[in-house]
């Protein structure tokens, strides 16, 4: 198994350019034509994580964190991030995160703590747009169900929870082969008419290089006719935060238990006033303030994440309770989720959980 298969498959679940502007996921460090003998997935890869690395055997880390965000201009092991960069060079371990595209993706890093709480009818909380485009092209109408077919098996045509979407209309197309051609139908300088569908297809735009070769392959004409086109839509399973709902409702103080139970907390930072009844949930893994009028938007009883500000709390008022977990505490179960995407397509890899608690923040 070599680095690029085990990344190649973690960006067909997450591609990486899902990830916000400021991210700096995918492979860090190492080479992709690397064999890889064992996996260790954490939260944070630091310089513990890869002496966890070398005590296990493993000799790549995959990590929800990316240790570098900024460039590095001097490796001198001054900081916890030069130290760990050196350590992975030394010892020839590959080191690759899936930061803020693992946190954008439908059962992604959001829903992975709607799992946890036992969230139903889960949903991004902000979907992202112009991530979507359209194709559409012009195919003789008894050659239309073959090319359909392999646009469909190369990505496109996925509305929601539906596949294999897609328009056809029946016209006629006309053209005039010049001397150097070699048409499939028609014959040099005539022209000719043809009854051809017009077929469109919605695709995610990471996907168009792939598409636009499968259509060359499996269209008959020499030089197919097509359009791509931008879309402003939002893209239903690609986006920040996830809201979901109690199959019943709760009290804040049987809420607030419950919560410190099952994400496994030491303490909650949490709002005074809120609603009485408690059903509806948003949350979002690590630094979501950005994501709190969303939250009031989508009419949620209760918003979790982190890092809130002081002022930030007050902006609950009385419709929304705040509850701050933690960064760490709400992103630590990535490394379950990290894992099992990996054990999914390799189930008989030596994949290990980190043992090594990176958390920098202590509690009295």
């Amino acid at each position: 198994m070599l680095v690029k298969e085990i990344t190649s498959y973690l960006e067909s679940f997450a591609p990486l350019s899902y990830q916000e502007s400021y991210d700096n996921a995918g492979l860090i460090v190492g080479d992709s034509a690397m064999e890889v003998k064992g996996i260790l997935v954490c939260l944070d890869s630091t310089e513990e994580i890869i002496d966890e690395a070398i005590a296990s055997g493993s000799n790549m880390v995959v990590a929800h964190h990316p240790i570098i965000f900024g460039g590095l201009k001097k490796l001198n092991g001054k900081n916890y991030v030069e130290r760990a960069v050196i350590k992975a060079i030394k010892n020839d371990i590959a080191i690759y995160a899936s930061h803020t595209n693992l946190d954008n993706v439908k059962n992604g890093v959001n829903f992975k703590i709607c799992e946890k709480l036992g969230l139903k009818n889960v949903s991004i909380l902000e979907p992202k747009n112009e991530l979507l485009r359209k194709l559409v092209t012009f195919i003789p109408v008894e050659h239309t169900e073959k090319l359909l077919q392999a646009l469909h098996k190369a990505g496109a045509g996925t509305i929601g929870d539906y596949k294999s979407c897609s328009f056809t209309v029946e016209g006629i197309g006309t053209f005039e082969p010049q001397k150097d051609a070699n048409p499939f139908i028609g014959e040099i300088g005539k022209l000719e008419s043809v009854k051809e569908n017009r077929v469109e297809v919605i695709f995610p735009k990471e996907k168009q290089a792939l598409l636009i070769k499968t259509l060359h392959e499996n269209h008959p004409y020499e030089v197919p006719a097509y359009d791509v086109m931008p879309l402003s839509n939002m893209h239903g399973e690609v986006g920040s935060g996830a809201i979901g709902e109690f199959e019943n409702a709760f009290d804040k103080d049987s809420f607030l238990a419950y919560l410190k139970e099952k994400m496994e907390l030491n303490q909650i930072k949490f709002t005074k006033n809120g609603p009485s009844s408690i059903k509806k949930i948003a949350v979002c893994g690590g630094s979501g303030s950005f994501l709190l009028k969303k939250a009031k938007q989508a009419g949620a009883d209760v918003f979790i994440t982190s890092d809130m500000k002081y002022h930030e709390f007050f902006e609950g008022e009385n419709d929304l309770l705040i509850c701050d977990i933690g960064h760490y505490e709400s992103e630590v179960y990535t490394k379950e989720l990290l894992a099992g995407i990996i054990l999914k397509k390799f189930p008989n890899f030596a994949v290990v959980l980190a043992k090594t608690n990176t958390n920098p923040v202590s509690y009295f």
